[in-house]
């Protein structure tokens, strides 16, 4: 019995561990299934998805192209040759075209592609590519708004402004073109006071002072030959320059340079002249009202472009409140510095000889202008050599830096950067305004070339020109708030790198960061508040060591650019808010190399976007 027993255990310890057995083996065999068909879902998955991603990756660069197919002028900025003798059409009809074909993109957009199945790059670039649609419907009822002939971006100047710096002539066809675009300036510039004209009698003028600039402007553009007697027109100047260092014969030469005479005379003169006539007569009809308000439904006006300029939802008074909060920090750490250098007084005081003393000011003169120059290159080329410490990316495109050219430089700003042509045949331009050498203090020196040049629009700029896989829209793209935070955080950036030894060029650094937080207070002065252009101009005087000459200037600026001037500070001020975050969080894995490349690694976007991209970085950095 007992071998009977033992035989019926060994019988059901057998037959249970055969169906032990063969219960191990089905789960294995489904688990084996469910994996096998996991990574075929996974695979198709990844297939859906690039499918759709690469679909809307050839939806913008059509989009793209067919933009630049429109734009003879962009095509010129980017470097092609292509229609260099035509202008744009700045026509209201055009304008009009321009907007639908925009707003029919977006349609199209979302009903070609599943948002769901896109890459995450894919979809910030759906998400891009919609808000940029949904500003320019915001905008639209107030395309009008913006003055034509302004002393910052009027056409009086952007006309030759673009002809010279832009149009390139490496062959005789290049000069021909060039000579046909002045022919075209007749209807280019007509068409445009047209729609200054029509503005006008909506009630869109900017205020009388403006006028004066417009007209200097253009005094300076049609003086000189072959308008009168004397040296040569910059226009004038700058096709013979172009020419004569063409190789073609010089019979070639001259006929080129006598049919641009001849375009000068009869397109570029009466078109100018009859600028000029309107501008003298519609000056009388101009007020003294500066902000935006003035304008019809000027506040909603307003409110949009802090919108547009800041990429937030903060209210005016929340700006103004804020610059306020800034302005005082900053004039406390500026009170440490004036200990530094052991001076008595008040700050103000202090003010008033930054202002004066002639130690920190170059000559007005040739010798001040080239010192300058050649100054500013060196302190960019010293930053060169040790970004590697702060960043892995580095622009491919070469920078200069240059002088505004003198036709302009009497209305345009303190100092500005032209990104390079995509194609390498013109570098990046810090153009520094050197008119009067009084609003260029040495001790501003270091702070301006770090904004413009390196590491600040030129890093930017251009490493987001070079990007690889990223729909050009965005390359060449812009957000406001992100690029000029950019340029301010790059102010700041130097100071932690060992820079700024100099007691008065750190104190040129919080001067321009002032100077920024001050913009917060003037703008939304001006334009919400109805704050005088005299009154915004004494807070500039009061608060901030830039001579008077500097305070009118930048007021006159801020006063035709409604909340352009708000974006600095505070995009400045989120990018700095980010990488204390992403150091908190990541303690010892933060790298600030790396926390740049995120920051720049998808061009230009909204903050809310930035903040996006580095949580998505600190997240991905959790163990």
């Amino acid at each position: 019995m007992r071998n009977t027993v033992s035989a019926f255990a060994l019988l059901l310890a057998t037959a249970c561990a055969t169906n032990a057995d063969i219960e191990d083996d089905s789960i294995i065999s489904t688990a084996a299934d469910n994996i096998a068909k996991s990574s075929t879902v996974k695979d198709l998955q990844k297939e859906v998805i690039q499918t759709e991603s690469e679909k809307l990756n050839t939806f913008f660069e059509e989009q793209f192209d067919a933009a630049v197919a429109r734009s003879p002028m962009f095509q010129t900025s980017l470097g092609l040759k292509t229609n260099k003798d035509k202008w744009d059409d700045p026509s209201e009809a055009a304008a009009l075209e321009e907007f639908e074909l925009g707003q029919a993109a977006i349609e199209e957009m979302k009903s070609l592609v599943d948002y769901d199945k896109l890459s995450p790059d894919t979809q910030l670039s759906y998400r891009l590519f919609k808000l940029r649609g949904k500003q320019s419907a915001d905008m639209f009822t107030y395309r009008h708004h913006g003055y034509v002939f302004d002393q910052m971006y009027g056409q009086q100047s952007r006309i030759p402004a673009f002809l010279i710096a832009q149009h390139r002539v490496s062959d005789k066809q290049d000069a021909i073109s060039y000579i046909a675009r002045l022919n075209g300036v007749k209807d280019y510039l007509g068409t445009h006071l047209e729609n200054a004209q029509n503005a006008a009698v909506s009630g869109i003028r900017p205020p009388k002072f403006v006028y004066e600039y417009v007209l200097s402007d253009i005094e300076n553009v049609i003086s000189g030959a072959p308008f009168a007697e004397g040296e040569d027109s910059p226009l004038f100047a700058d096709i013979k320059s172009k020419i004569n260092k063409l190789e073609i014969s010089d019979d070639e030469k001259i006929n080129l340079i006598l049919d641009a005479n001849a375009a000068l005379l009869t397109s570029v003169l009466p078109a100018y002249k009859e600028v000029e006539a309107w501008i003298k007569e519609d000056i009388e009809l101009a007020s003294n009202d500066d902000g935006a308000w003035k304008l019809p439904n000027g506040g909603d006006y307003y409110k949009k472009r802090l919108a547009r300029m800041t990429t937030t939802d903060l209210t005016a008074d929340q700006i103004h409140e804020l610059g306020l909060s800034e302005v005082a920090r900053i004039h406390d750490e500026m009170k440490t510095i004036m200990k530094k250098v052991e001076y008595e007084g008040t700050l103000s005081e202090f003010f008033e000889f930054m202002r004066l003393d002639e130690q920190f000011y170059y000559s007005n003169d040739h010798e001040g202008r080239s010192r300058y120059i050649k100054e500013a290159t060196a302190l960019i080329d010293t930053m060169r050599e040790v970004l590697p410490k702060a960043f892995n990316t580095f622009p491919e495109a070469e920078m200069v830096v240059r002088r505004v050219e003198s036709f302009r430089e009497k209305s345009a700003g303190k100092a500005f950067y032209q990104r390079p042509a995509q194609d390498g045949s013109r570098p990046g331009v810090y153009y520094a305004n050197l008119f009067r050498m009084s609003s260029m203090p040495i001790y501003q020196m270091e702070a301006l070339a770090y904004h413009e040049g390196i590491p600040g629009h030129h890093m930017q700029l251009a490493i987001a020109q070079e990007l690889q896989n990223v729909p050009k829209f965005r390359k060449y793209g812009g957000f406001t708030a992100y690029t000029e935070g950019w340029g301010l955080y790059s102010e700041y950036l130097p100071k932690e790198m060992g820079f700024y030894q100099d007691p008065y060029s750190d104190f040129g650094r919080l001067a321009m960061e002032l100077w920024r937080a001050a913009r917060l207070v003037v703008d939304t002065g001006i334009h919400e508040k109805k704050w005088t252009r005299e009154q915004a101009t004494q807070y500039l005087m009061d608060n901030t060591p830039n001579p008077e000459g500097d305070c009118i200037k930048a007021i006159d600026r801020y006063i035709v650019m409604p909340g352009q001037a708000t974006a600095y500070k505070i995009g400045m001020i989120k990018i700095l808010e980010l990488r204390e975050k992403a150091k908190t969080e990541m303690g010892d894995a933060f790298s600030l190399p790396d926390f740049h490349d995120v920051v720049l690694a998808s061009g230009p976007v909204p903050l809310s976007e930035l903040e996006h991209a580095i949580d998505d970085w600190i997240e991905k950095s959790r163990p």
